[in-house]
């Protein structure tokens, strides 16, 4: 069972992302407050469960958590900016449309930018630890996938419905015979050999 809590007492968001290693498509960020005591012996870590659990754990966290919100940038931001700012941006947006304001904020991973003026904790494998970053990373995984099945109608040729963007040796050999599309992320690598950014 995650621990329900890092600080007792008090107002605390758990913040994560989702696609940060991808080749196309936006990275998504999510922040989550639960109650204090919330439980459920299904929550972990979004990689470690089926699509369809984390389905149903997607609802439970929406009817059950005190706040929610999910926000994203598109892949030319990431490209202005790089990934780990994006995704660090992303988590601020989400944090910014919370009903709630927390008062200290738990991120999965090592790097954070401090968000106004909230202490926050950076906890490496933090979704594996804690119920509320967990519930963000259900969160920001369901709504990614959403977004990449309707980007998939656009540009099937890439198997978005099956990898999400992510760099599949499916996803390289699309790119390498159709090119890229408007939603590839052109500061990454995305051919065999590339030693230059595609702008």
């Amino acid at each position: 069972m995650l621990k329900s809590f890092y600080t007792p007492g008090i107002c605390e968001a758990g913040c994560d992302e989702a696609g940060r290693g991808c080749l196309a498509g936006p990275v998504f960020a999510a922040a989550v407050i639960l109650p204090e005591h919330f439980k459920n012996p299904l929550l972990n870590d979004s990689k470690k469960l089926s699509p369809r659990i984390r389905r149903q754990l997607r609802q439970v966290i929406i009817n059950e958590s005190l706040a929610w919100a999910v926000a994203w940038l598109d892949n030319e931001k990431i490209d202005e900016l790089n990934i780990l700012q994006a995704s660090i941006l992303a988590m601020h947006k989400a944090l910014g449309i919370l009903a709630l304001k927390p008062e200290h904020i738990l991120i999965d991973g090592n790097r954070f930018y401090t968000y106004h003026d909230i202490p926050h904790s950076c906890i490496i494998r933090g979704d594996a630890q804690y119920a509320s970053i967990a519930a963000a990373s259900i969160l920001a995984k369901t709504s990614r996938d959403e977004y990449m099945l309707s980007l998939h109608e656009e540009y099937s040729q890439y198997g978005w419905d099956r990898n999400k963007g992510y760099p599949t040796p499916e996803h390289r050999a699309a790119i390498a015979k159709f090119g890229i599309s408007p939603y590839h992320r052109k500061s990454f690598s995305l051919f065999k050999d590339q030693h230059k950014l595609i702008f």
